[in-house]
Order: structure tokens, then sequence, then C-alpha cells
């Protein structure tokens, strides 16, 4: 006889974007079940860096606040060096007033602080459970499980696939995928040098290849090479430590010596993109949702986005606070991020490759990611602070889609900052002063979903008003010839009429209480 769970919303895949997604649904309230295969985190190395877009929407939903500057007001920006196309001279900027332009922390060390959160916010979390059948109808999800103790049989509203590159929730239920073959050929694993002087930590590159060393401490050199050249003729087969041996010698053309080879795995250039990341009530997040070749840094900021983006627009909906349209929003905003980051990892292994044309190539383009300073288009295209979303209202403003930058706020309480404004996790209506406040009672019947919150006007924000989401996106500004604030809460939040009802009707814990 099968184990029943009912939730509102299942999330298949415990990495760090599902225990993320768990761990927003719990703040908001939303009963959450999480069904993972693993027993326990895997300390297998793997993504180790989170980009400026990444860390700043953690920042603002309460993680990682001590690397927040405490002085909102700061000016300027802060940097950090970084290679693109393994071409060094590239700089990372973010305005001084944010978190640094990146964080380097283990992806084990992130699922384990998600998780946590995610617990404590009263989310199930079911390990050794294999998914084995997905379903779907107008009221709801069906989940198939099999579990240490048998099967589980999970209902919910909603249910969203966080696992993997081979997800099981994407085939199960027919979303279909853009797919880019492999062109090249990878090898990584976790090794003890016997002479760390044969390969030291960084970037080597060879006619034959290139090999990237990072010493992990207390564990041992972790090491990969690539072969632009060919895709290996059997990739699904699982690599040796022989197999690495080789790859390393014939790459850096002399033995490289290693004891104690461990996590060894392959890598290629293979790419994919969902068609659509929702079906219906299933929705794709992180590598199940989109893959591309793993250079830059770019996957686990990608999917952590992808969190921030899907965990807010499920609870209003869950909760009754917004439209099931609004959920349609996170394939039209997250769908394009991934298709750059596909497109900038393409090039970047476009100018990874061998032969004459592309070391003339690489030269020029050193010189380009040199001067990148002035520009920082590249910058802003690697740590994802280039992104603007696509507008939704009808005559949206210059400022509509873009991302708020911290700064501080002299509030009707005092002062405080956008960051800790947001941490709550509702949207904000910024009202500026006499001018601004006359649209708080626009913004009545919206009250249970929307934070008002009067400042002094300010210099660095040329409007009355600015409707913030809980991702920190401008949703709305006060321009000359823009929409009504009223056009656009309900555009996000429903009609004033059902606002009304909805105030007396909707209660829960969480972010809301």
């Amino acid at each position: 006889m099968n184990s029943r769970v009912r939730a509102q919303v299942v999330i298949v895949g415990g990495g760090p974007v599902g225990m993320l997604l768990a761990a927003e649904l719990g703040d908001y309230g939303v009963g959450t079940v999480v069904l993972e295969a693993r027993a326990s985190v895997s300390e297998r190395p793997k993504a180790s860096v989170l980009h400026a877009r990444a860390l700043q929407g953690l920042a603002r939903r309460g993680y990682f606040g001590e690397l927040v500057p405490r002085a909102a007001t700061a000016t300027g920006v802060t940097e950090a060096p970084f290679r693109f196309a393994g071409i060094p001279g590239l700089s990372l900027t973010v305005p001084a007033s944010e978190p640094g332009p990146l964080l380097k922390r283990p992806q084990a060390e992130l699922e384990r602080l998600f998780e946590q959160r995610a617990r404590a916010a009263g989310v199930r979390v079911l390990r050794e459970h294999r998914v084995t059948e997905v379903g779907q109808d107008r009221d709801g999800v069906r989940v198939l499980a099999e579990g240490p103790a048998g099967p589980v049989e999970c209902t919910a509203r909603y249910l969203v696939g966080a696992d993997g590159g081979r997800s099981t929730v994407r085939e199960l239920a027919g979303l279909l995928s853009q797919a880019y073959p492999a062109t090249t050929s990878g090898l990584a694993g976790l090794v003890t040098l016997e002479d760390e002087d044969d390969l030291p930590s960084g970037w080597h590159r060879t006619p034959r290849g290139w090999i990237v060393a990072r010493d992990i401490p207390g564990a041992g050199t972790h090491v990969k090479t690539l072969d632009c050249s060919r895709a290996h003729p059997e990739r699904h087969l699982p690599p040796t430590a022989r197999e690495l041996g080789a790859e390393l010698a014939r790459i850096a053309g002399k033995e490289i010596a290693f004891s104690r080879p461990r996590w060894l795995s392959r890598f290629s250039d293979f790419a994919q993109l969902a068609r659509s990341y929702r079906h219906g009530r299933v929705f794709l997040a992180g590598d199940a949702a989109h893959m591309h070749f793993p250079v830059g840094a770019l996957g686990l900021s990608t999917g952590v986005q992808d969190a921030l983006n899907l965990g807010w627009k499920l609870a209003f909906v869950v909760r009754g606070l917004a439209g099931d349209d609004l959920l349609d929003t996170y394939d039209t905003e997250r769908r394009p991020a991934a298709r750059s980051v596909i497109d900038n990892t393409r090039a970047q292994l476009a100018l990874m490759r061998s032969g004459p044309e592309i070391d003339a190539l690489q030269a020029l383009f050193a010189g380009l990611v040199a001067a990148d300073g002035g520009s920082r288009h590249l910058s802003d295209l690697v740590s994802g602070q280039g992104m603007v979303l696509p507008a939704r209202t009808r005559h949206a403003s210059p400022w509509e889609g873009r991302f708020l930058q911290n700064m501080s706020l002299h509030t009707r309480e005092g002062r405080a900052d956008v960051i800790g404004l947001l941490r709550a996790g509702r949207p904000l209506l910024l009202l500026f002063g006499e001018a601004g406040g006359r649209y708080a009672g626009q913004a009545r019947d919206w009250a249970q979903a929307v934070s008002t919150v009067h400042v002094e006007p300010t210099d660095r924000i040329p409007y009355d008003a600015l409707l913030v989401r809980p991702d920190g996106y401008v949703a709305w500004a006060s321009a000359p010839g823009g929409d009504r604030l009223e056009d656009a809460l309900e555009l996000y939040f429903g009609a004033r009429r059902a606002r009304a009802e909805q105030r007396l009707a909707v209660t829960g814990a969480g972010a809301f209480s």
C-alpha cells in the first residue's frame, strides 16, 4: 500500500536549486515536500562560485548578510579578477553598496545551508526517494516515488523538477528541449599530486588542449582536462584513473604523477535548453531546464536566480495573492537568461579552441577583455548584472525590469536600505515625499500583498513612486505617460475587487505574518 503525502508544492531534486526553492516556499508558509534520490549531500567537487546578481538576490532574502556593506551609502565599485575563455584581465565589478562581485563556496556547503533553512521553515525533505511517475490534471499533480520504506504517492497543486540535467521530471512530464551536440571531451577528478610543481594551480593551455588545476585545502587538487578537437566517442562510459593520467600527460606533454583519484567524471560542451519552463502545473529549474559548457562558473548562479524568480511567484499564487498567469512570467523571464548563458559559454569555447586563426583572435580578444573596465559589458554579462527583465505594463518606464541597487533610504521609521526592506519577501511600494504619498490610497486594496514604505526623496531615483518585486526587480515606476499604479498592481496581484475579498480570506504564517 502506498504511503500518501499531501503538499501544496512538490520539488523533485534536493541540490542547491531545489533546496533554495524549498526554503523560499517554506519561508512564505507554503506546504512543501522535497523528493531527493541521494541519501545525503554529495561532497563531490562541483560548482563553487556565485556571481554578483545571484549573490545580490540571496542577500535580499536574508542570506550572506555578513557580506553586505554596513554603509549602504557607499559609492564606487568593488572589483575582482576573472578569466573570460581562460583569458586573464577581466575585472568583475559591482556597486560598493552590494555584496562583493563573487562568492566562492563549495556547492555542498550551499546545499546544507539551504536545506537547513528549508527544514527550519517546515519543509519536509524525503531522501532516497526516486520518482517513477508524474501526472497532472486541472486540479493538481500526482508524483509516485520509491523510497526506503516502499512506494510513496505525493499530491500537490504544483510540481517543480530541479533534478539535474538528466531530469526525470522533464522526461516524464514530456517537456522537450533544444539540444546542442557535444564537440569537445573533458575529464575531471580530485587527485593528490606526487609533485605539486608538476601542475601549479591555474589555467594551462597547450596546442593539445587545456588543463585547469585548483587546490582544495585538505582534500587534494581538482583537475580538469579539455580536448577541443572532438567529442569522446563513448562519453557515457565512466572514466578511469588511467584515462585521466593519459590525458593529463598528452595535453601537458609530460607525465603528471598522482595518487588517490576520486570523483572522476566526464564533461563536454553538450548544451540544452527546455523549450518551455512550464507545462501546466509542472515547472523546471536549474540544470533540468538548462545545461551549458561549464566555463565561467555560470551554472550555479543561473539556477539560484531560477529559484529566486519562481519562489515568490509560486508562493503568491498558492496563497491566493496573485493569479495563475503570474507563473507564466517565470518562463518569459528566465529562459532568455539561460539562452544568454548558453550563447556566452559557446562563444568562450570558440575562443578556447586551437589553430593559427584562433591564436590571433585570442590575442585580439585579450585586448578587449583588458579594456572592458570602461564599458563593463563583459563584467555585467558574466555576473548577470546586465539582465533587464521584459516589461509587463503597456507603457513601461525606463526603469521597469531593472534591478534596484542597494542604497540607504530615510523612512518614517528611520534609516533602512533596499536589502533590509526586501528581506521579508514582500513587494515594496516606495513612496518618495509628499508627491509619492498620493499613491498610498491607490494601493490600499492590495495591502495584503504589498508593503508600502514612505521615504524621503533621493536624487538617485527620478520617480515619485516605485513598485519593487521581492526578487529586487522594478515592476513599475511613476513615469509621466506610464501606466497607473492600479494597473500594475492588478497585473501582478489581481483585480481590486478580488483583492478586497482576499484580505479577509487569506491567512498563514511565514513572510506574510
